[in-house]
């Protein structure tokens, strides 16, 4: 069974490769239905001016209209991430049968971290819950790209005077 999450989170890894090169956050996920990737995605917060253009959310709605169906019951949903809430929640609401999770989210984890939406039995559908998954694959990804990220604002800030103008010119 490790084989297999780890081939899709592999695929959920390409599918963050994509948000790195257009500068978004790298988080990446697909949904699996039996054998087949039935749909991708990747952030576009910053793209698309949204802030539910999450990598979960764009491939669920994929999911959804491939499908022709809310309910996505018996698919799987990889995502290099641990989901936030919202995705959590979307998750719940469209009856993912099985959530498989790469890096855990210390700030906004809501699959084991902060809580446990996907698990929660009061509500109507519990999901099956894998984390860690390429764990430090996952994590290193993002890591490395909030660091290039603050290295690039540091040296903004080191190109303009100290009254806020850009020296450069």
């Amino acid at each position: 069974m490790m084989e297999r999450h780890e081939h899709y989170m592999r695929l959920a890894i390409e599918e963050a490769k994509k948000a790195k090169a257009i500068g978004e956050v790298p988080i990446g996920c697909v949904i699996v239905k039996g054998d087949e990737v039935i749909a991708t995605g990747y952030n576009h917060r910053e793209t698309n001016h949204q802030a539910t253009a999450h990598a979960e959310l764009l491939a669920i709605e994929e999911a959804c209209n491939k499908l022709a169906n809310w309910r996505l019951e018996g698919c799987e949903l990889y995502v290099t991430l641990e989901p936030c809430p919202m995705c959590a929640g979307a998750i719940m609401l469209s009856r993912i049968e099985h959530v498989i999770f790469g890096a855990v989210d210390p700030k906004g984890g809501c699959c084991g971290t902060l809580m446990n939406l996907v698990q929660d039995e009061r509500f109507n559908h519990v999901s099956q819950l894998t984390g860690g998954v390429l764990e430090q694959e996952c994590g290193e990804m993002l890591t490395s790209f909030f660091r290039e990220l603050r290295a690039k604002k540091k040296q903004r800030k080191r190109a303009m005077g100290c009254n806020g103008t850009d020296e450069t010119v």
